[in-house]
């Protein structure tokens, strides 16, 4: 054997960079020519089209579109892929508008079109000696396709769009695939945020042109992030408001109770606005360029009856918590999504592991605030249609947020499905983490991969992140004030007191925690006998304090949703300082509580999923919504298939 070429890799083999533009920027020594066309996996292309690639590599010598010739020429797509459901006709829409319409203005005339992906055409011979087609750094160059765009423009490159030929592209068909790939955009633009990449250019640009570019890249999620605080910082400024008697002395001031009108009226034009159909606005425009604009009204409702508010709501969510993160954590990693033909029934417990922490936790910590809002202020509000209006859009994102994974997961309503979730979740709750499990296995071990983020991250992350979790002791200290057992007292001994309960609690769970370890395997009676007495002790406090102390189940309620998010903000401080709680004996306790909350989460969850599973139609008309004529053909078909095989 004669050697014939020889490629030397920099470092180590198993630690070189990220795998996918390594590979890309490897295999580029091995091509001929002077033009490259990147084309990916999931990408298709048609006869009638590759007769057009003379036409577009004569572009290359073209002086009509700048001072220079081009060095990228970008290309239209075609999805072939939104006929499958009603998620993959959405996510359709939205790449078509992006790629025609969008890149379009990108290129001409703002002039900040960069490299997206697949499938554009590289001037070889530019790219080759001056770095390569891709960036390959670990963790900053995530979404390394944009930066080749980056490396071009700084480098005297000049990038166009045409789009007069175009390629065929699947896009992702799934719920879970969706929010991968969402999920793998946002830290990579989190990335980008942080690259010296952005900078260089912002310096570099004019100012028209550095504004055209900040909002056309990580600038859209900077705003959704932005957008999605804001909600915080409003809800958070009402409790305030309602729980220190502020909201009710301004409402019921005689000069305020003349402009209430008016008011109203402000808040409902500004609800109608904040529905998110203006994420639509795009698709819209497109779809009426190329069919008609009665074709576009026709398509946008249809989108609005298909739930598309709803899903573009819960990407929202996608986009700020994993863009957030990465800003305050970094440490982004590939996430694979795959472009196969995967519409499946998710079960109730992989839907749990994806979306606790993004979506799941949000949507509930915004609906305890919704609820206290309304429960504190409604003896004053003159009129139950102002709460409406100032909160009607939240209430909206809440239930996207919490329920959008169900209601996009194909048979998700039926009721086998649904006891068989149920029994595959407890069964995962139960299992205890070990050497060798995986998170899909085992609550611990997913518990534990939920927290790598903060193992790694800064001094400074860390204590910002306690910071952000002090939020959740406002709702103690403004709940024990209004219980009928404090009797109107604004002494600091009713706080005080209230820490008492919390710490007893506490207590009380780490008794059942030491109980399980020492009883629960060999002795279970004695466990058994432990939770008895611990039960008969919790019902005689309570009947004392409801008969002697003026208890009321008003208080109690209340005395819930005030000690909830105390117990998760000193959850919150414990995962953050686990290095030094992980020496003592807290930190089973702390790994308790979490797994009291998660059961709770879940409880609160699939109690509705239960409930209409009850109801066959439900399910039906899931499908009939979400999928096409020919999948619920095919749905229907599959049952009976797995029917008969459970028959034999």
């Amino acid at each position: 054997l004669n050697e014939i070429y020889r490629i030397k890799l920099p470092g180590k083999p198993t630690n070189i960079g990220e795998g996918k533009p390594e590979n890309q920027n490897h295999a580029i020594i091995f091509t001929r020519g002077e033009a490259l066309q990147v084309i990916d996996m999931n990408q298709d292309n048609y006869l009638e089209e590759a007769f057009k690639m003379r036409n577009v590599l004569e572009e290359f010598e073209s002086t009509k579109y700048g001072k220079s010739k081009p060095t990228i020429l970008g290309l239209r797509e075609h999805i072939f892929t939104g006929s499958v459901s009603s998620l993959a006709w959405f996510m359709s829409n939205q790449e078509t508008s992006f790629v025609t319409i969008g890149q379009r203005v990108l290129a001409n005339p703002l002039k900040v079109r960069f490299h997206y992906g697949h499938p554009d055409i590289f001037d070889r011979l530019f790219h080759i000696t001056r770095g390569g087609i891709s960036k390959a750094s670990k963790t900053i160059n995530l979404s390394e396709d944009i930066f080749s765009g980056f490396n071009s423009t700084m480098r005297g490159g000049n990038i166009t769009h045409h789009e007069y030929m175009q390629v065929g592209k699947g896009r992702d068909v799934g719920m879970n695939q969706i929010s991968s790939f969402e999920a793998k955009v946002a830290n990579g633009n989190g990335e980008q945020t942080l690259s010296r990449d952005i900078y260089r250019l912002g310096r570099r640009f004019d100012f028209y042109r550095m504004l055209s570019f900040y909002f056309t890249t990580v600038g859209f999620y900077f705003s959704s992030m932005v957008t999605v605080l804001t909600v915080y910082v409003f809800l958070y400024g009402r409790l305030y408001l309602v729980l220190s008697g502020l909201e009710k002395s301004i409402l019921l001031d005689p000069r305020i109770q003349e402009n209430i009108e008016p008011l109203q009226n402000v808040l409902a034009s500004q609800s109608v606005f904040q529905l998110g159909l203006l994420l639509v606005l795009p698709m819209v425009m497109e779809v009426g360029l190329e069919k008609g604009f009665r074709t576009a009204l026709g398509e946008f409702i249809i989108m609005q009856l298909q739930l598309a508010s709803v899903f573009f709501t819960f990407q929202l969510g996608t986009k700020t918590h994993y863009y957030g993160r990465t800003i305050l954590h970094g440490g982004a990693k590939y996430i694979p999504t795959g472009r196969g033909f995967v519409v499946y029934h998710a079960k109730f417990a992989e839907n749990y592991r994806m979306y606790s922490r993004s979506h799941f936790v949000k949507g509930l910590e915004l609906l305890i605030l919704l609820v206290v809002y309304l429960a504190y202020g409604r003896s004053y509000r003159t009129s139950s249609s102002l709460y409406l209006f100032v909160t009607f859009s939240i209430w909206f994102m809440v239930a996207s947020w919490l329920f959008a994974p169900f209601i996009f997961n194909p048979s998700c309503f039926e009721w086998q499905k649904t006891v068989d979730d149920w029994t595959d979740w407890r069964k995962w709750m139960g299992n205890r983490g070990g050497i060798g499990m995986s998170g899909e296995q085992s609550w611990e071990a997913w518990w534990r991969s939920e927290q790598a983020h903060l193992r790694k991250t800064s001094v400074r992350a860390l204590i910002l992140e306690i910071l952000m979790s002090l939020r959740f002791l406002i709702y103690q200290y403004g709940i024990v004030y209004h219980l009928k057992i404090a009797r109107h007292s604004t002494s600091i001994l009713v706080y005080g007191l209230s820490w008492l309960v919390m710490l007893t609690v506490l207590v009380v769970l780490k008794m059942v925690s030491i109980g399980r370890q020492k009883f629960g395997t060999d002795l279970q009676l004695m466990f058994r006998i432990l939770k008895g007495i611990l039960f008969l002790g919790f019902v005689t406090v309570m009947a004392v304090l409801f008969a002697i102390g003026g208890l009321t189940i008003t208080d109690v309620l209340a005395c819930t949703l005030g000690f909830l998010p105390t117990g998760w903000c000193i959850l919150l401080i414990g995962q953050a300082c686990a290095p030094m709680i992980e020496r003592t004996m807290l930190w089973d306790s702390i790994q308790e509580l979490g797994r009291a909350y998660d059961n709770i989460m879940g409880l609160i969850l699939f109690l509705p999923i239960g409930f209409l599973s009850w109801f066959p139609f439900v399910s039906e008309f899931q499908t009939r919504l979400l999928f096409n004529q020919a999948f619920s053909r095919g749905l229907q078909i599959s049952r009976i298939l797995a029917g008969q095989k459970d028959i034999g």
